[in-house]
């Protein structure tokens, strides 16, 4: 059985100040798909270390092994993570929603008291995170206003724990039911 190609939406509003829908209810919907919490960390020359909380971070291959975040592409860090050898990526779990809150915010003192050691190209690497995914900066593409990275994964590691989760716009923890 042979399948019709899917239509693709034709631009009615080129041209016109009219978007195709309300922004604010797409971020709504959109923010019914619950995450996990991560931060993403990596060193520009000079040792410059730069991080930043992203709830856009998925598996997309086990072999080979590549993942995907992705950053606006008037991020200060930008420049930072398209040049950078290798980035850092950590899950976090429950008790770090006030680590990822001083990550979503734009101040120098981030790494400010965190136990963090050198990872891969010199990425600072959290050493309590849930999980945490060494990645060569393989590839990078442009996608409407924000820079899609596929990272190749070198090193990973995990540690027991709950992860963080974000839901609607908040953080939350996973509630799930013990079986006995």
């Amino acid at each position: 059985m042979s399948r019709a190609a899917p239509k693709v939406p034709s631009d009615d509003h080129a041209g016109t100040d009219k978007p195709p829908f309300d922004f604010r209810a797409l971020r709504n919907a959109l923010g019914c798909f619950a995450t996990g919490g991560t931060f993403i960390t990596a060193a520009g020359e000079d040792d410059v270390v730069v991080g930043l909380t992203a709830n856009s971070f998925s598996s997309v291959s086990l072999n080979p092994a590549l993942v995907s975040w992705s950053l606006a592409d008037h991020a200060a860090s930008l420049p930072v993570f398209q040049n950078c050898s290798h980035y850092a990526i950590h899950v976090l779990h429950s008790g770090q929603e006030d680590l990822a809150m001083k990550f979503s915010q734009s101040r120098d003192d981030k790494f400010d008291g965190l136990d963090i050691v050198s990872g891969l190209g010199r990425a600072p690497i959290l050493s309590d995170a849930l999980a945490t995914f060494q990645c060569a900066n393989a590839y990078r593409h442009m996608g409407g206003a924000h820079v899609l990275f596929l990272g190749a994964m070198e090193e990973f590691s995990t540690q027991p724990g709950e992860p963080l989760i974000f839901h609607s716009g908040k953080f939350g923890q996973l509630q799930c039911e013990k079986s006995e």
